[in-house]
């Protein structure tokens, strides 16, 4: 029998794996970076269009770059959760910082301004279009006959 979990694949495997290493669940269900950069590409007649989910990040947390033909994608967060009592003191600190990274490949043939991009409500949408590659024109060289 099917049972929906809501904690990932199955939720007696995260319970039992929980027994042999209780640190991971922790680290597992607090962090932002569960499932992020989780992409759909979609192929059209003109091109490709990447949905990548970044759950949590916001526009400036993003960073495209393409160089060498490859198309990376780069999120950073930086979240502090400081909860203070009427006193002052803390009652909770937590802290995270962290990276994550994707590439691409697109094809040398692809510039920056060939490639559009959108953020809204958690999902870069990355249009990349096709490029044929120009065929090879073949070149005649002639030698110079003196005479």
């Amino acid at each position: 029998m099917l049972m929906p979990s809501i904690f990932g694949e199955s939720l007696f495997d995260d319970f039992f794996d929980d027994f042999a290493r209780p640190a991971r669940s922790v680290a597992r269900y607090s962090t932002p970076t569960m499932n992020v950069m989780r992409t759909d590409v979609k192929e059209d007649e003109n091109g490709y269009e990447l949905h990548i989910e970044l759950p949590g990040y916001q526009k400036e947390d993003v960073k495209a770059q393409l160089k060498d033909g490859y198309l990376t994608i780069n999120a950073e967060s930086n979240q502090n959760k400081d909860q203070k009592d009427e006193n002052g003191k803390f009652i909770r600190r937590e802290r995270y910082y962290g990276t994550c990274s994707r590439s691409f490949y697109v094809g040398e043939d692809i510039t920056e301004e060939d490639i559009k991009a959108k953020f809204e409500n958690g999902i870069l949408k990355v249009t990349v279009p096709k490029k044929e590659k120009a065929p090879a024109v073949e070149e005649n060289k002639y030698i110079a006959i003196d005479g």
